[in-house]
């Protein structure tokens, strides 16, 4: 098989070093500078620095290029960039050829998720999603870790699994896309308000809680959108939100962190390269769960931060002002 990845962030380029040690990949990079890093140095200093990139990857800013002869594309563009991605691919590419999405967003104004751009986009293609608690540098480093690859057809399933699969990568399938894909995009949304959590200096019964009830909010939108439950208690859903409410290399947790020291949710995203999805997808999935009839305080107070200009205390004090309820139903 001939894997193509589009993107060549940090997961991206992860995804592509796992996939190069077991078949042909081809690593699209927006950049001709990154491009030929990778193919002269065998690194990618701006995204992973401190790692070796497999010597057998290939890199390329040449689109046309890196589709040429692919059995399978994986999509790692970022989601304001993912539909003018797609579009200019689409011409390159046969219909028989799987497409997967790593990005883990909602887009702006539409409030599509990445395989409703797929399908709308490329209708025939089979479509996944490839999500799991997958911190880009803790994979490179070979610490053991897992993920989902969802898809509707479980053939496709199973031969992108063995393509990127590795000893210490354990790839697992699902057939709910919908599920795998909504835990991927509402996990950064929580993640902010889990560095909130950590920017006021509240401590792991804080944390806890937060992560507790922005699941039981994921659970209720993703099965009311059609996902399984079950999907939002494994790797895609609970396991995704776990590592990256906690985790210290995790930039949606590290804008909250600032916002929750008080800081401009402007000079915060200055200082990062790569992109905090959350961030463009509280607005989006806040508009998705009123569209639907759902009440999602912890989204709602996220948006309320970022989109308003509300401060974290603001935000907490309105969760915490909110009526006691059951458990269950809340």
């Amino acid at each position: 098989m001939r894997i193509a990845v589009i993107g060549a962030g940090s997961w991206g380029t992860t995804v592509a070093s796992l996939a190069a040690r077991n078949t042909t990949t081809v690593l699209w990079a927006r950049n001709e500078s990154v491009a030929d890093e990778i193919n002269s140095a065998h690194t990618n200093c701006a995204y992973l620095p401190g790692f070796d990139l497999p010597e057998v990857l290939e890199a390329t800013h040449e689109l046309a290029d890196a589709i040429r002869g692919a059995e399978l594309v994986v999509m790692g563009v970022p989601s304001h960039g993912f539909r003018q991605v797609i579009t200019a691919l689409a011409v390159h590419l046969d219909d028989v050829v799987p497409v997967v999405s790593l990005t883990k967003g909602v887009e702006q104004g539409t409030n599509a998720r990445m395989t409703e751009i797929l399908r709308e986009l490329l209708p025939h293609n089979p479509i996944g999603v490839l999500s799991g608690p997958n911190l880009a540098k803790e994979v490179m480093a070979g610490h053991p870790t897992g993920a989902v690859i969802a898809m509707t057809d479980q053939r496709v399933a199973e031969r992108v699994q063995a393509a990127i699969s590795s000893p210490g990568f354990r790839v697992y399938s699902n057939t709910d896309v919908i599920g795998a894909e909504l835990g991927g995009a509402f996990k950064n949304v929580i993640a902010i308000a889990a560095g909130m959590v950590d920017g006021m200096g509240f401590g792991d019964n804080t944390k806890a809680t937060l992560i507790t009830r922005g699941l039981s909010e994921l659970a209720r939108l993703g099965a009311k959108l059609g996902g399984k439950v079950l999907t939002f208690g494994g790797l895609a859903g609970l396991g995704d939100l776990i590592a990256t409410c906690s985790s210290q290399q995790s930039r949606n947790r590290f804008v909250g962190e600032g916002l929750g020291r008080g800081r401009a949710l402007v000079d915060i995203t200055s200082e990062m390269k790569m992109v905090a999805e959350g961030v463009k997808s509280c607005g989006p999935v806040h508009e998705i769960a009123i569209a639907n009839g759902l009440e999602l305080p912890i989204v709602e107070q996220v948006t309320r931060v970022v989109r308003d200009g509300v401060t974290a205390v603001e935000a907490l004090e309105s969760l915490l002002a909110r009526p006691a309820t059951s458990e269950l139903f809340a």
